[in-house]
């Protein structure tokens, strides 16, 4: 076995409970509004955090 394929054997596979990405339009939404307060100078670390929190409790849920 090359030490490529024993570096994948020992990857994990996806896991069912992996939250899906939020679809196309969703995504051109988000990317939309954080762009829109970026150029405002309203995009800080804690707003960032707000929009990722809600996948990261989606995951947790799930």
């Amino acid at each position: 076995m090359s030490e490529l394929d024993e570096m994948l054997s020992q990857v994990e596979p996806e896991s069912e409970s992996d939250v899906p990405l939020p679809s196309l339009e969703e995504q051109k939404a988000i990317a939309a509004k954080l762009k829109e307060l970026e150029e405002k100078g309203e995009l800080t670390p804690e707003v960032l955090a707000q929009y990722f929190a809600q996948f990261e409790e989606k995951k947790k849920a799930h």
